[in-house]
């Protein structure tokens, strides 16, 4: 004879793992077309130079290595130095904390484009900062602190998306401009800093703070 208790539960057992699975596929979907739209606006911006006059060149940092900087943040530099030299801008942000060492980002920054011939007075040289967040929140601070209505945001092309998001939430009118696409550790690397910034801007659209 069937026992109507054990059979209720099992029934509730099997609705209960349905209903799951539905939300699990309905989650996974939102997540998989939300991450192909993020995806397509990170290509975008990758491959679009929106570069016009401005007030300010922003660089953001990358690494520096004993007060160099590293080839990721050389190529930002120079692509600045060249977007300098056509006289979009009269004025260079050089940002970013330091990583561990003597050194900060936005200093190694400064002395690196004063070595190809910019007069320190052209440059702002931001030293706190710890990750693009705060860097792209920097900027506003120094955007309204030097009255600088319109810059020109220099990154590498995957980043420049997310960057353009945090400025115009801070109220900015900001352009963008990818420095010159190498490839720095293969098409491996690439795949990991596309989802990074996937997960990094849904995680700021979330106002998780993600490391």
């Amino acid at each position: 004879m069937v026992d109507m208790k054990d059979l209720k539960k099992s029934r509730h057992r099997h609705w209960a793992l349905r209903v799951f699975l539905v939300l699990f596929l309905a989650f996974t979907l939102a997540f998989l077309g939300w991450s192909c739209w993020v995806y397509v606006q990170i290509e975008d911006y990758a491959g679009l130079d929106q570069a016009a006059p401005s007030d300010a060149i922003a660089v953001l940092g990358a690494a520096e290595y004993d007060g160099l900087p590293s080839p990721v943040f050389r190529a930002r530099l120079d692509h600045a130095h060249d977007l300098y030299s056509r006289g979009i801008a009269p004025l260079i942000i050089v940002l970013g904390g330091t990583g561990g060492d003597a050194y900060s980002e936005g200093a190694v920054g400064r002395d690196y484009l004063m070595s190809l011939g910019i007069p320190e007075s052209d440059i702002i040289a931001e030293t706190q900062s710890r990750n693009t967040e705060e860097q792209a929140h920097r900027i506003a601070v120094i955007a309204r602190t030097n009255r600088l209505r319109r810059l020109v945001v220099v990154s590498d092309g995957t980043h420049l998306f997310r960057i353009h998001e945090i400025c115009a939430d801070d109220g900015l009118d900001v352009l963008t401009s990818p420095r010159t696409r190498v490839s720095f550790g293969g098409t491996t690397a690439e795949s990991e800093r596309l989802a990074h910034e996937i997960l990094s801007y849904t995680g700021w659209r979330l106002h998780l703070h993600l490391p």
